[in-house]
């Protein structure tokens, strides 16, 4: 077995690790608020991520192309392919390690900044800082601030027009199955354009701007009318009072809560299994590629790990995000999916790297505090934020570490 071989398997040990680590910390604090708000069980929530993720990340993520070095660093300024391959495995199990730390520590962070760390440390180490896309850089500090404080905006709102609308109202029963019916209309509007231009199979079908929104408005008219018809039947009793409305928030919740899980396989596999494509790549010709075609047989290893991230440890850091910030129920739960789907929807479509761990924080953060300051728990929120921000230098440092070690005994 030559030095290729041996690390393209090592490599599949450490996307499987890193696949691991994502499913138990992003996955499973992207289900947090459902589970929070009692929508969903939590061995429920595993099924339905573990299930989803993985149909995602197979069939939905099919033929996603990663990027090799996720825009961080020139692959074409490193032109020893040892150097590359030797990088991309210690990038691997670096971000995996972080990830998985910061999960047995019960906290969220982003797995795509603890990758982008990683490389961003085995790239200088080899290349200088001339290789490193510092304006890339910046743009992921500044999603630090804008993507968490722009989620809780949205959650804010929606959550403060739910209760102006409904809670404040005589008539609550009929009041939330009016809104809940638009609500269910705005969400499945914004759930297609998110799956157009979001998901690797959406962005195949390749549609016009006109075509798609034309799609969007049909399924949003369609949401609305079954919608109606439903929560007739969903909430008959006008004495149902504020659980009645709770009632039919949950419903809408667990739509939501399937979708995030099914869109969340299609993407953020290519986090754990970009690298080892690379490798992959590397072991097969020997060069160096900027982009790589992720094969079917790595992605169902990225969902199996996902999986199983997800079902053995997802119930810690779902416990912060869903409890441990502030006091969640349906309603404030359906207002933390809306505000951080649409701010990673928004940020992404600005082409700003934005992270739906630090989107969701912020969005459960906007609906607590528009209950006031004393709804939300700032000490939980100041560990996760330090973490935030220990993410890429601790990933960058733990590369350095492994790239030496293991240059050293190849050498």
């Amino acid at each position: 077995m030559d030095f290729y071989d041996l690390f393209f398997y090592l490599s599949m040990g450490g996307g499987l690790l890193m696949a691991f680590a994502l499913g138990a910390n992003d996955v499973a604090n992207s289900m947090a608020s459902a589970v929070g708000a009692r929508a969903i069980t939590v061995r429920q929530a595993v099924l339905i991520a573990a299930l989803l993720n993985f149909v995602g990340a197979v069939l939905l993520g099919s033929q996603v192309t990663a990027t090799i070095s996720k825009g961080i660093i020139d692959p074409t300024a490193i032109t020893d392919p040892r150097v590359m391959t030797l990088g991309m495995f210690s990038s691997l199990l670096a971000a995996g390690v972080w990830v998985l730390v910061a999960t047995l520590t019960s906290l969220p962070v982003s797995s795509t900044h603890s990758i982008v760390g990683a490389i961003l440390g085995f790239g200088f180490l080899v290349g200088g800082p001339e290789v490193v896309n510092w304006l890339k850089m910046g743009g992921i500090v500044m999603s630090w601030i804008i993507s968490p404080f722009f989620a809780a905006i949205i959650g804010f709102l929606v959550f403060s027009h739910i209760r102006k609308t409904i809670f404040v109202s005589h008539d609550f029963i009929r009041q939330s199955k009016k809104w809940g019916a638009i609500w269910m209309a705005l969400t499945c509007g914004l759930i297609m354009i998110s799956f157009f231009y979001k998901t690797p199979f959406g962005e195949r079908l390749d549609l016009s701007l006109g075509a798609a929104a034309a799609v969007c408005l049909v399924v949003m008219a369609a949401a609305w009318i079954v919608t109606r018809r439903g929560l007739e039947k969903l909430v008959p009793d006008p004495a149902a009072g504020a659980e009645g409305v709770e009632q039919v928030f949950r419903k809408m919740q667990i739509f939501t809560s399937c979708y995030v899980a099914l869109s969340q396989g299609a993407n953020d596999v290519a986090n754990a299994i970009g690298p080892v494509a690379a490798v992959y790549v590397l072991a097969k010709t020997g060069m160096l590629a900027t982009k790589a075609e992720v094969p079917i047989f790595m992605l169902v290893i990225g969902g199996l790990g996902i999986a199983l991230g997800i079902g053995l440890l997802g119930h810690k850091v779902m416990a912060t995000v869903g409890e441990k910030i502030t006091t969640l129920t349906n309603t404030r739960g359906f207002a933390v999916d809306i505000g951080a789907a649409t701010t990673v929807l928004l940020a992404s479509n600005l082409g700003l790297p934005v992270s739906t761990t630090h989107a969701a924080v912020g969005a459960v953060t906007g609906v607590g505090l528009a209950r006031g300051f004393k709804a939300v728990d700032f000490g939980v929120l100041g560990r996760i934020v330090i973490y935030w921000v220990l993410t890429v230098p601790a990933a960058a440092f733990t590369s350095v570490l492994i790239y030496r070690i293991l240059d050293w005994i190849v050498s």
